[in-house]
């Protein structure tokens, strides 16, 4: 049963990544695998859009099999009706592992949810929504691992004084290479569809530590 429902969300996956009708809330930041039992997974990343650059911070964390939780803090310098604000973005989610890579079946995948929320003087946007991630290690020595993932985000923003509501349908594709057990290098593209608030595509640069 489980693997059968791992196929069936890998196939909805990619027909949604093929067609333009279709966050953790900011982005995916790690492979689509979770934190093992009283492990740690420390991250550190640097994200660009075209009008806001944001450094952040994530520490992950499992007490359960096969669940993590994960907590994010940064701050970000953003441009809002030419206006130019400091704001502080918090944001929280968890993940379940619905299936692991093996000589059977050819994918990491993650099913999970995220909260999160934005705010500077005079804007504050609140974003929540379901979470889904793939990935796959790409070579025998497993340095290289490729990643994807989506996001239904339902955002309620308040900018100036004016409120609003909107559904957006992120997509990420990341690729994350491990020098030694120790530390991990990652680059992650977010393209945001149907996202009347945030710029269509951003960049992330970042390291991860686990502990």
């Amino acid at each position: 049963m489980r693997r059968s429902l791992a196929l069936v969300f890998s196939a909805a996956l990619l027909a949604g990544v093929a067609s333009p009708a279709l966050a953790q809330v900011h982005g995916i930041f790690n492979d689509a695998r979770v934190v093992p039992v009283n492990g740690h997974l420390g991250g550190a990343y640097l994200q660009f859009d075209k009008s806001s650059a944001s450094l952040m911070g994530q520490l992950r964390l499992s007490f359960f099999p096969n669940l993590d939780f994960g907590f994010l803090g940064g701050v970000s310098r953003l441009d809002i009706n030419d206006d130019t604000k400091s704001s502080v973005r918090l944001a929280t989610d968890f993940r379940g592992q619905i299936a692991t890579q093996s000589a059977n079946f050819p994918l990491n995948i993650t099913l999970g949810a995220a909260l999160g929320v934005e705010t500077a003087d005079g804007f504050t946007l609140l974003s929540v929504g379901p979470t889904a991630a793939v990935s796959r290690e790409l070579d025998q020595a497993k340095q290289w691992e490729a990643y994807g993932g989506a996001s239904i985000l339902l955002s309620r923003s308040e900018i100036d004084g004016g409120r609003d509501t909107d559904t957006s349908l992120p997509l990420r594709f990341g690729l994350q290479y491990s020098p030694n057990p120790d530390i991990r290098i990652l680059s992650e593209m977010q393209f945001a569809l149907s996202d009347a608030i945030n710029d269509d595509f951003s960049f992330t640069l970042g390291v991860l530590f686990p502990f």
